[in-house]
């Protein structure tokens, strides 16, 4: 392949957002090489969100990148919410119209749009360690990086960073020109990935006085939960029998319901955290996915506001590529941003509801409590829920 030392618009970042935007941009005739400082095989492999939002999936398949995901997703048309040894499911479709979710691992999204990219796309180039953009404030800016072992420039009409918090794309704007707020949250969830059917058919979000839990999955046979604990939580201390343990005391109702059990096959600690960073847009650089916000993992947006950052501006491009204008361009972050906000604080809400804080007295647990039985009893704050769940509709 051919190096490009020019293009149009240039991507740093192989993830799901940076994939998807070069699918969008392929699709419409608007040029751009991807840049990722990682292996294929890394890429590929990397553990995160499996929940798509309704938006997402129609992203895919409008860009012919749904094939996999129709024949093996798994269909979700609700949620479970648990709490005071009772269950109550969210239904998705009667509450938003149609709306549902699919569960489909990030890692298989990656895989498919690499697939694609690879097969007729625009060029994507592994282990392209980018290490400056520069001219950002000018018509023409430079990303600069390695790439086996070679030193490049590509120059460029725009750039977008989906190279996530700590990219280098966040760090060529100067400091002052962005704004950010943050809240760290005081627990941490601990994940496993075991060899066990799923217990549930759908998610279940556990409330507790033990701490929150989540029962996931990943396959018919391939079982995703999570355990709320403590910052700073080692993850070898626990043994397999201590979190199952665990898993069956926060997921307990009055019933016949088991926890199914298997070999867990990995194991980490996640910290939670909200970010954002405003505005998404400087210069001639364009901010999208974790390198613009971060969400606690509860709402399962990450993904999906990934997503919909680069449908939004891919249909910008394909506007400017048309027409020369470049309005849609200027709104990007203020379009953007008015669907994170409302992303970050479902986010916080799901959150703040289902989680124990290390403080928390009986006041504290009393109000979670009533805002559940609320969600149980009242359609409107149901409807609230499966809305924001299932996903907005992209502006």
């Amino acid at each position: 392949m051919t190096i490009p030392s020019h293009t149009t618009v240039a991507v740093v970042g192989g993830g799901p957002a940076g994939l998807l935007l070069a699918r969008l941009l392929h699709r419409a005739g608007v040029d751009c090489v991807v840049l990722e400082s990682r292996d294929r095989g890394y890429v590929e492999q990397r553990q995160r969100a499996g929940i798509l939002e309704q938006g997402t999936v129609d992203a895919l398949r409008d860009c012919g990148a749904a094939g996999r995901l129709d024949r093996e997703g798994l269909v979700h048309d609700g949620v479970e919410l648990r709490w005071g040894r009772r269950g109550h499911r969210i239904d998705f479709p009667s509450l938003t119209g149609g709306r549902r979710v699919w569960v489909y691992a990030q890692t298989e999204v990656v895989k498919d749009l690499i697939a694609l990219q690879l097969a007729d796309g625009a060029p994507l180039l592994f282990e392209a360690e980018v290490s400056a953009v520069t001219g950002a404030d000018t018509g023409r800016p430079v990303v600069h990086y390695t790439h086996e072992g070679v030193a490049r420039t590509l120059d460029c009409a725009y750039v977008v960073g989906c190279d996530g918090f700590h990219g280098v794309v966040r760090k060529a704007i100067p400091e002052g020109a962005l704004r950010t707020c943050e809240r760290v949250y005081p627990y941490s969830w601990f994940g496993i990935l075991a060899d066990a059917p799923p217990a549930c058919d759908e998610l279940v979000y556990a409330h507790s006085p033990r701490g929150f839990a989540l029962h996931s999955m990943r396959s018919p046979s391939v079982s995703r939960l999570y355990l709320q604990v403590p910052n700073g939580t080692d993850p070898a201390a626990w043994s397999d029998e201590r979190i199952w343990d665990e898993l069956e005391e926060r997921f307990a109702v009055d019933g016949p319901w088991r926890l199914n059990r298997g070999p867990i096959t990995q194991r980490a600690v996640l910290p939670l955290r909200s970010h954002v960073t405003e505005p998404m847009r400087w210069g001639r650089i364009f901010l999208a996915g974790d390198a613009a916000h971060i969400v606690p993992p509860t709402g399962a947006k990450g993904l999906n506001l990934a997503a919909a950052d680069v449908v939004v501006l891919a249909r910008a491009f394909t506007d400017w590529a048309a027409t020369g204008t470049t309005a849609a361009l200027d709104a990007y972050s203020d379009t953007c941003l008015r669907r994170v906000w409302r992303a970050e604080h479902f986010s916080w809400f799901m959150t703040t509801t289902m989680h124990t804080a290390p403080d928390q007295n009986p006041f504290d647990t009393k109000l979670q409590l009533a805002q559940l039985d609320r969600i149980a009893t009242s359609p409107h704050a149901a409807a609230e829920l499966a809305e924001n769940y299932a996903g907005l509709p992209v502006a």
